[in-house]
């Protein structure tokens, strides 16, 4: 048997009480002298158990006097002690569910009977349950939706084009309240849109070069549809995927887009050559220019040269015409005798008469040693030669005359 079992007697040992007994007056009761220690567990339930049947009405008679076991009649009964007291619980529990938790990344909106109350930030929150309806919205997240449709071009063609866009809830009350479906709407803006371009651009474009240009014009076609909508989202990103022929004129496309690769490669190769080229064109007109220009400097400065020294001439013509008409006159035969093989001799006082430069006829025949005979043969023979020049050129081994020949001329 416990130490605390109901019933013991005077038996029960309390551990608190360092080992004395209860009093038997009271029949397990709390009386002892020596009992100091906590009330038991048991009693205690009891004790709550008779204060829940007072209040429900149910609660047990007392004892007459003399221990007859006999019973009183029993208090009346509450009959609105039960409803209240589960009123009381279900209100606690009411309350207890009004309690909700806003992550960093997300935003609440408040709904009251229906209608738009407040946005809530991060944290703890308490919201009246059944009248109070929180909608949570991812603020942070970046949501992403592809589409790929087959469209006509301007010029009666079909691509197939294939796209994302991404997006992020801008403000969250327009965003849950506005629209129904917004990632539905959004999908179907975007099919408009890119529709739209697309029938406003050439087929060559959107294969090539005017994917870019494509994506920012569907970018900026969709954010306006959707802020008429007010949808509360904001467009990150445009991305065309992939633009396509129809696979039945695919390979015809292939080979346009091998042509004008060729083409562009062809001009590449061009424009290298020209940039080769044109700078050793440029160096030699450069050249070309400066020599000209210095001819054209040479040709002034002799001019200017001449003219002076014709200024020069005059004004010593004015002072002696006489003196400077011989000296013009020889300067004049000593340039014309001096380019010719012809020079004339003087071998008496008064006979003049014509001979051969021999020395530079030994030049011309390449250095080689010429007799003055052969010279003269070689110069159309002696006819018109005069005697006496013939005899001294046979003789030319002997010593000179007083009468020397002298060269008429500077």
């Amino acid at each position: 048997m416990a130490w605390n079992e109901p019933g013991g007697g005077g038996n029960q040992h309390d551990p608190w009480s360092g080992g004395g007994r209860r009093g038997s007056g009271n029949g397990g009761g709390n009386g002892g002298g020596n009992n100091q220690g906590p009330p038991d567990l048991d009693e205690a339930l009891k004790k709550f158990q008779d204060k829940i049947n007072k209040m429900l009405g149910g609660g047990r008679g007392k004892r007459s006097g003399g221990g007859s076991g006999g019973t009183g009649g029993g208090g009346k009964r509450n009959v609105f002690a039960l409803p209240g007291l589960l009123l009381i619980i279900a209100l606690a529990i009411w309350a207890a569910t009004g309690f909700y938790l806003v992550d960093q990344s997300e935003r609440g909106v408040v709904l009251r009977f229906g209608k738009f109350q407040e946005i809530v930030n991060p944290g703890l929150h308490w919201n009246p349950p059944l009248i109070d309806e929180v909608r949570m919205v991812n603020v942070t997240r970046v949501r992403s939706i592809t589409q790929t449709k087959s469209m006509l071009t301007q010029d009666e063609n079909i691509v197939e084009v294939e796209m994302s866009a991404q997006y992020r809830v801008a403000d969250p009350a327009d965003f849950v309240l506005n629209v129904r479906n917004p990632d539905i709407t959004i999908e179907n803006a975007l099919d408009s849109a890119l529709r739209h371009v697309v029938g406003g651009t050439e087929m060559d474009q959107i294969l090539t070069s005017g994917r870019e240009l494509l994506a920012d014009t569907v970018s900026t076609r969709l954010q306006t549809y959707l802020n008429n909508y007010n949808i509360g989202v904001t467009i990150q990103t445009i991305n065309v995927e992939s633009t396509s022929a129809p696979d039945a004129v695919q390979e015809a496309f292939d080979d346009v887009i091998k042509a004008r690769e060729d083409r562009q490669r062809t001009i590449n190769q061009a424009i290298g050559y020209a940039n080769a080229i044109i700078p050793v064109a440029q160096g030699q007109a450069q050249r070309m220019i400066e020599q000209s220009q210095g001819y054209r400097e040479s040709v002034v400065a002799d001019a200017q040269g001449n003219s002076n020294r014709f200024n020069s001439l005059l004004s010593e013509y004015r002072n002696a015409p006489q003196i400077m008409r011989d000296r013009m006159y020889i300067e004049t035969m000593s340039e014309v005798l001096s380019s010719t093989s012809k020079v004339l001799v003087d071998i008496s006082e008064s006979s003049p008469l014509m001979v051969l430069p021999l020395d530079q006829l030994q030049k011309n025949q390449g250095g080689s040693e010429v007799s003055s005979e052969d010279a003269i043969r070689q110069s159309g023979g002696q006819a018109g030669m005069d005697p006496r020049l013939l005899d001294r050129l046979r003789n030319n081994n002997q010593p000179q005359t007083s009468n020397s020949i002298r060269r008429e001329g500077r």
